[in-house]
């Protein structure tokens, strides 16, 4: 490990990116248990410092994949699948890929969520965390995935269960507080092998250092999103920019919430508990109307539709946020929950 850290640690002028192979030594170091705990600190704090290139991430993506259970999915299903790959810091504002993910299951388009218990240097309520409290089992082996999945064309994954070495870095990252590449290379660990991804990412820089990533990776569709703490969110009181990339082109276009309606002031502020997220989640699926939610309905609607006519649902983003209406309107979106919960394991919401 000395010898890597070293290369990382020179200082701003003579720190050097380590080469692919070099990185995925590294990893593999460290997911066999041959590096300290100070040596794996002092690398990942280097590395932040320095910056990663995108061969050194794509060697921990690589790397971390090689130790991961994957969800093996029927052709149909794994043809079809999407990825939603959220933030594993945890969300502070309303996490609107959880219901739209359940509105999307319910049209019969399989998605995929994953996450953590929530990390730093946010500590937002967890993906993980939202969906425990839903009264949906998380804590499953890839094949009771698998079945969930099959059944009910939505299913959540505890990504440090499926990847052990990730989890044995759990109390360094608490320790060192600051983000590191592993916040970027947990969510790309495709689970589920989806041909299809959704993620966020809030400035264009960010983008353009991951791009290059994509193209040594299995996804086929891939969209990142401007979206809502660096989430796969769009708002709605906002325009926003959406990035198709494939393995030859990147292109991007503008959505623009009054362009449907949608456009609503942004609320305030105020940190969501998991408790939070799920009244909030459970309200809107029900069909309420209350003016009180008027921002996080509009942001659903609007995240599905788009969603929607992105992965080929609808022609037009106009016609997806009418598909999502209706579902509100009718709780199809509850009765898909209740679905999930009862096939994962759980039926009864803590």
């Amino acid at each position: 490990m000395q010898q890597w850290i070293k290369e990382v640690a020179r200082g701003k002028r003579g720190s050097k990116d380590l080469s692919y192979e070099e990185t995925l030594s590294l990893v593999s170091y460290i997911c066999e248990g041959q590096a300290t705990d100070a040596q794996i600190a002092a690398y990942l704090v280097a590395e932040r410092m320095k910056t990663e290139s995108p061969e050194e991430l794509l060697a921990f993506i690589h790397g971390f994949e090689q130790k991961t259970d994957k969800v093996t999915l029927k052709h149909s299903s794994s043809e079809k699948i999407i990825d939603f790959a959220g933030p594993y810091t945890g969300r502070s504002q309303f996490a609107a890929t959880v219901p739209v993910a359940i509105l999307l299951a319910e049209q019969g388009i399989p998605v995929f969520l994953h996450s953590s218990e929530s990390l730093p240097p946010k500590y937002g309520a967890s993906l993980l965390e939202i969906i425990d409290k839903l009264g949906v089992q998380v804590s499953q082996a890839p094949n009771t995935i698998k079945e969930t999945i099959e059944k009910t064309n939505i299913g959540c994954a505890w990504t440090e269960k499926l990847c052990p070495p990730l989890g044995t870095l759990r109390n360094i990252r608490t320790e060192i507080g600051v983000r590191t590449l592993l916040n970027t290379a947990e969510k790309l660990l495709n689970i589920s092998s989806a041909k299809s991804i959704l993620l966020g990412a809030f400035h264009r820089t960010a983008i353009n250092k991951i791009v290059p990533v994509f193209q040594n990776l299995t996804y086929e569709n891939i969209y990142i999103v401007q979206g809502v703490e660096g989430s796969e969110d769009l708002p709605v009181h906002r325009k926003s920019f959406i990035y198709k990339v494939t393995k030859d082109t990147t292109e991007s276009f503008i959505v623009n919430p009054e362009d449907y309606g949608l456009y609503s002031e942004e609320p305030e502020k105020v940190k969501l508990t998991a408790s939070d997220q799920v009244s909030k989640i459970v309200a809107i699926l029900c069909g309420d109307n209350d003016q009180a939610l008027a921002y996080e309905r509009n942001q659903v609607l609007f995240n599905a539709g788009i969603r929607y006519f992105l992965f080929g649902r609808c022609e037009t983003i106009e016609e997806g946020v009418s598909i999502a209406n209706e579902q509100l309107t009718l709780k199809r979106g509850m009765e898909k929950l209740e679905s999930w919960r009862e096939n994962s394991g759980r039926g009864l919401q803590k």
